[in-house]
């Protein structure tokens, strides 16, 4: 009993892929539920449409950005810049000072500040106005222990793209995404994987197809059923949820098989380097399921991350895919304000299409 206990920690020991199950996943793990998991704002980017320019307008824009929470992207000069500033995708509240700020406020005891926030994601816009609406009041509140005299100042807020604050308009989009993501990843990761497990990889092996023909036609079937897949979510999304359509339909659903075909070329490199249908399933889990839901803002804004995850999460594609949902659906932008995230899905999928064909090279070899 001794030496076989002894033998299987040998077994354990000598294989890579089970450490990096038993000890590299669950430290992955905690790293980012305790990173990625948070409601904290940080650095949130604003714009200040300052139509006074007065002391105490200038004081408020001093205490909001004192206090941490906000970072001052932009400022702007009419009230036509606010919805240009919100399509760059760096904007998510802007904070509008009336004319004559500072004189009202002291002749007539209360001056009104507007909050305009991006409700695209009503959950971060809560958070921000909620954050900015207590410092414009505590700011309030410490000039009327100064003066001594009954004055205020008004917050109003205006929630730009979802007045209503459904949930849906956020979760929608990310639920497209990881249901895409995952099914066409792990559909195909084990699907080479699963030629070598069940010993059909010789027949390929003496076929007349080239390595490419070989991975196309592993990927082609799968992006078909999951385009169905796609038309049907969209279907659902439209009809059940009221998930509004405000851009081109052709357009999202172009960057859709954009998407598609990326994440196969991805769960086909996953398979190369698979040698078994479980280590696929495994590895697919790993590296796509818990990074799309936690690092693509799906759930957590990035921005309230450190900054080691902000640059992790460019590495994930569901991340880029979302941005272009949210864009096309909600704000009805075209391709002219998301090219470059576009972009970078067409790179990922040539670099994943690559290694895949490289990789199946040296598995045959």
């Amino acid at each position: 009993m001794k030496g076989f206990i002894y033998k299987e920690f040998l077994h354990i020991f000598r294989d890579p892929r089970t450490m990096l199950i038993l000890f590299g996943m669950p430290l992955v793990q905690v790293l980012l539920f305790g990173f990625a998991i948070t409601n904290e704002i940080n650095n949130a980017g604003i714009a200040i449409l300052d139509q006074s320019k007065d002391e105490m307008s200038l004081a408020v824009t001093d205490k909001l950005l004192a206090s941490g929470y906000f970072k001052l992207n932009e400022t702007l000069n009419s009230r036509d810049d606010i919805e240009p500033a919100f399509r760059k995708g760096n904007t998510s509240l802007v904070v509008v000072f009336e004319p004559g700020f500072s004189a009202r406020f002291i002749r007539e005891g209360q001056a009104a500040v507007q909050l305009i926030a991006d409700a695209s994601d009503p959950n971060t816009a809560n958070l921000l106005s909620g954050f900015a609406s207590g410092i414009i009041r505590d700011f309030s509140a410490g000039t009327k222990e100064i003066n001594q005299a009954p004055v205020t100042i008004q917050v109003q807020t205006h929630m730009l793209y979802n007045p209503e604050l459904k949930g849906v308009f956020m979760f929608v989009p990310g639920t497209i995404t990881v249901l895409l993501m995952l099914i066409s990843a792990m559909m195909t990761s084990i699907s080479i994987a699963k030629e070598k497990e069940l010993g059909t990889m010789e027949v390929l092996l003496v076929s007349p197809l080239k390595t490419w023909q070989i991975v196309s036609g592993k990927v082609v079937p799968y992006i078909i059923l999951s385009f169905i897949n796609a038309l049907l979510i969209l279907f659902l999304a439209y009809t059940v949820f009221a998930m509004p359509m405000r851009g081109s339909l052709i357009l999202l659903l172009a960057e859709s098989i954009l998407f598609i075909i990326m994440a196969l070329t991805m769960g086909i490199f996953i398979s190369t380097i698979s040698n078994t249908q479980q280590q696929a399933m495994l590895l697919s889990m790993f590296a796509l399921m818990l990074p799309t839901i936690l690092l693509s803002g799906f759930i957590f804004p990035i921005e309230n991350m450190p900054a080691a995850l902000q640059y992790l999460s460019h590495l994930m594609p569901s991340k880029w895919f979302i941005i272009i949902i949210k864009q096309i659906m909600l704000k009805g932008l075209d391709i002219t304000y998301f090219w470059k995230d576009t972009l970078i899905l067409v790179l990922m999928t040539i670099f994943f299409l690559m290694m895949s064909i490289r990789k199946f090279n040296v598995r045959l070899s």
